[in-house]
C-alpha cells in the first residue's frame, strides 16, 4: 500500500468522518441511543403484557381473539438511530452560515466553500448566502 500525501487524508476525512449534527451534545449520545432503543421496547412489552392480563382465567375463545386483534391491530413503537453527517457537509454548512451571519467575507467564503466542495467531490451549485455563483473547476 502507498502512502498518501495529505491532500489524500484531508479528502477521505471529509467524505468518511462523520460528527453528530442532530443538535444535541455529542458525548450525551452514549446514554441517549440505549435510552431511546429501550423506551418503545419497553411500551410495547407493557401495551402486550395489558392486553394479555385480560384474557386470564377460564378459556374464553372469542375473548382470545379480541385480544389478538387489539394486539395486532396497532403498529408496535419503535426508534431508529440516524447516521451522523459527513465532516465535508458539516464544514460547509459551517462556512455558508458564517457568510449569512456576515462573520465571514462573501468572496472568500465562497472560495472556502469551493474548496470543501472539491474536496468532496461534489457538483458546483449556486450559493444559497453568498450570491456568488461557485463552479469546481
Amino acid at each position: 500500500m502507498r502512502r498518501k500525501t495529505p491532500q489524500e487524508k484531508k479528502k477521505y476525512s471529509y467524505a468518511k468522518d462523520r460528527r453528530n449534527a442532530y443538535g444535541e451534545n455529542d458525548k450525551s449520545s452514549r446514554k441517549n441511543i440505549p435510552r431511546r432503543k429501550k423506551a418503545p421496547h419497553r411500551a410495547n412489552r407493557r401495551r402486550a403484557g395489558q392486553i394479555l392480563e385480560t384474557i386470564t382465567g377460564a378459556v374464553d375463545e372469542s375473548a382470545e381473539e379480541g385480544a389478538e386483534v387489539r394486539l395486532l391491530s396497532r403498529r408496535p413503537k419503535s426508534w431508529k438511530k440516524l447516521r451522523d453527517a459527513p465532516l465535508g457537509e458539516i464544514v460547509q454548512n459551517r462556512l455558508e452560515r458564517r457568510i449569512q451571519l456576515g462573520i465571514e467575507d462573501r468572496v472568500r467564503g465562497a472560495k472556502r466553500i469551493r474548496q470543501v466542495r472539491k474536496r468532496l467531490h461534489k457538483p458546483s451549485a449556486p450559493e444559497r448566502f453568498t450570491g456568488v455563483h461557485i463552479e469546481v473547476g
